[in-house]
């Protein structure tokens, strides 16, 4: 059986109330006990000295009459709620008794009767020598005359009598107790709604996400951390199902993208071998072969880099080195290409030299595959422009062409991989959608940004920066 959260704080809770209950019962039940035959003994032994030092003391110096001390007594028993009060002798034989009147010669002697029982105290419990049958309360007080103790004031009152008080409040310390555990429901409540149904709804959630259902929805209408922490699952769980769509958009890019030169190289090389294609055609095809081979190897490389990139986390080897000299061969690289198509490149570089901090070839890269795709989509006799600007830290790369252009909603599509817009399929087929994947992946590791700016059949220029080299900063504070 599986033990929640709730559980164990509602048993936690009941065994707060049973403990509770058992204090109450035990040991504040004696406390109480004791309290009150405490007090009880103290307010008996002040009137019980009282009576020693008046009435009784009276009766022993002769000056009043043992009937009227026994009509005191019997009227100060009622107003003490029934407590009997006797007058003994040291001897043990009773002198008076407010509850009944001892008539002379009468002798009632308690046996065994011995004032130092006490134990240095005031008061005893018990029967007192067998003179009760319930267990009482009794006090002692001297009466003295002429500096000698001549007879004890002893006032008895019963323990069931000191214990119905007790009860009383007992009875009162169970309300409360009471009381506060019906107030303490208010934090169950609060526990309930405002932890274990959010933290329920969460299990819930992570459930139905180990088991792949990353499209669950759920909601926890709280600002605190366990709104914080529903919205970070939500979220991570929409992440996760972003990734697991793209993990599947990407094999699907990548199955796309070699069956199609592979389907090419099978049928060319069958139509060869079959005689299709007649021998005087085999070196033209062949060509459309090499071409298509190039294009797998082109995408397995581009495979590979993204892999790395992400895979190192983007090892940089910075240094200081001219970005106008590495735009230059960059651009030379492409002459025999630009030829083909009548498209020039033209360079408006800022000053002669313009020293950056980076990693020159993967910059390098940057440019040729940016170069490359403005090539691609540029129309015949155009002209695509290579422009660097210098902005205090940094200088900006502009490459723009005069092409196709991109459409407004592929715009912020651009940089995904394996993506091609339509227009862009329609105008080059060899292409693999990974190249300006892995430009935005080079500039993102260098802390800097890329964007794209396009119109349809205008163009499109793509804008990074780079960081100055410390140096040219010196130099320009210099002059």
């Amino acid at each position: 059986m599986k033990r929640t959260l709730y559980l164990k704080f509602l048993i936690a809770y009941l065994l707060f109330a049973i403990f509770g209950f058992i204090m109450v019962a035990t040991f504040v039940s004696n406390m109480t006990l004791e309290h009150c035959r405490r007090k009880k003994a103290e307010s008996l032994y002040a009137e019980a000295t009282q009576i020693a030092n008046t009435y009784a003391a009276d009766l022993y110096n002769s000056e009043t009459s043992l009937e009227t001390v026994q009509q005191q007594l019997v009227a100060l028993s009622k107003y003490m709620d029934g407590a009997r009060i006797w007058i003994v002798n040291p001897s043990g034989r009773l002198v008076l008794d407010s509850s009944n009147v001892i008539e002379q010669g009468e002798e009632i002697k308690i046996e065994g009767f011995d004032p130092t029982a006490t134990g240095g105290t005031y008061y005893t419990i018990g029967d007192f020598w067998g003179n009760f049958q319930e267990s009482v309360l009794s006090v002692f007080a001297p009466i003295t005359a002429n500096y000698k103790v001549q007879a004890y004031v002893i006032i008895h009152t019963p323990m069931s009598q000191l214990r119905k008080t007790a009860d009383e409040f007992l009875n009162i310390s169970y309300l409360m107790l009471i009381v506060m555990f019906l107030l303490s429901l208010i934090i169950l409540i609060f526990f309930t709604e405002l932890v274990y149904i959010p933290l329920r709804r969460i299990t819930q959630a992570t459930e139905e996400y180990a088991a792949g259902n990353m499209n669950y929805e759920f909601s926890v209408e709280s600002e605190d951390e366990m709104g914080y922490l529903a919205a970070s699952l939500s979220y991570m769980a929409g992440e996760i199902a972003r990734q697991e769509e793209d993990q599947k958009k990407f094999v699907a890019n990548v199955s796309h993208d070699f069956r199609s030169p592979l389907t090419s190289i099978r049928g060319y090389i069958e139509a060869m071998l079959d005689g299709t294609i007649p021998q005087e055609m085999h070196e033209k095809y062949l060509g459309i072969v090499l071409n298509e081979t190039e294009r797998l190897t082109k995408l397995t490389n581009g495979l590979l880099t993204l892999n790395n990139l992400n895979a190192r986390g983007m090892l940089l080897e910075k240094a200081d080195f001219d970005i106008n000299q590495v735009i230059r061969n960059t651009a030379a690289s492409f002459e025999m290409t630009c030829l083909e198509k009548k498209i020039a490149i033209e360079l408006v570089l800022t000053d002669d030299k313009m020293i950056v901090n980076a990693d020159m070839s993967k910059i390098q890269q940057v440019l040729y595959n940016l170069l490359d795709n403005a090539i691609k989509f540029s129309h015949h006799d155009s002209v695509i422009k290579i422009e660097t600007t210098e902005k205090r830290s940094k200088v900006f790369v502009s490459v723009k062409d005069s092409g196709i252009g991109i459409p407004k909603e592929d715009q912020k599509m651009v940089f995904e991989r394996f993506y091609k817009s339509d227009a862009s399929r329609g105008k080059d087929k060899k292409g693999t959608g990974l190249g300006l994947s892995i430009v935005k992946e080079i500039i993102k590791a260098h802390g800097e940004n890329i964007n794209c700016i396009s119109t349809v059949g205008v163009g499109t220029e793509f804008i990074f920066s780079v960081p100055k080299a410390a140096s040219m900063d010196s130099d320009e504070e210099g002059l």
